[in-house]
């Protein structure tokens, strides 16, 4: 047998021996919220269910996409250490700046900012104590 079959056997056994310790050793403690629609464990409130997405949650998941590729165009470089000379390591930190920049300038512009109901409730409660004085 070769070594990378022998791998792979091991990778399998200690993947089987894993999952008998869970389900020998965890607590299972089954209730009737566990069991509902819903994984977070309450039925959700009228109006509450399918409402949209606001634009934010999107690009945050497109800074997400953009910086996992940024880390799946370094791995390369990593792996070949031993090859890469100076104009690769060059190469790769003005890739890493004008990644760096692009996500700095959207820090500053404010697009990562989510205003979640507790802020804007306190921002609106804010305002009514406000007095004016002419």
């Amino acid at each position: 047998m070769g070594s990378m079959t022998i791998y792979i056997l091991f990778t399998i056994i200690i993947a089987i021996l894993f999952l008998i310790l869970n389900f020998i050793l965890a607590p299972h403690n089954p209730y009737q919220e566990k069991y509902s629609i819903f994984e977070c464990g309450f039925h959700s409130f009228l109006g509450q269910n399918r409402t949209q997405f606001t634009i934010k949650f999107f690009i945050y998941a497109l800074v997400y996409l953009l910086l996992d590729l940024e880390i799946l165009l370094i791995f390369p470089f990593g792996l070949s250490g031993y090859i890469n000379n100076v104009y690769g390591l060059v190469i790769l930190l003005i890739f890493i700046i004008i990644v760096t920049v692009g996500f700095v300038f959207e820090l500053g512009k404010g697009a990562l900012k989510i205003d979640s109901k507790q802020t804007i409730n306190n921002l609106s409660k804010t305002n009514i104590f406000k007095i004016t004085y002419i």
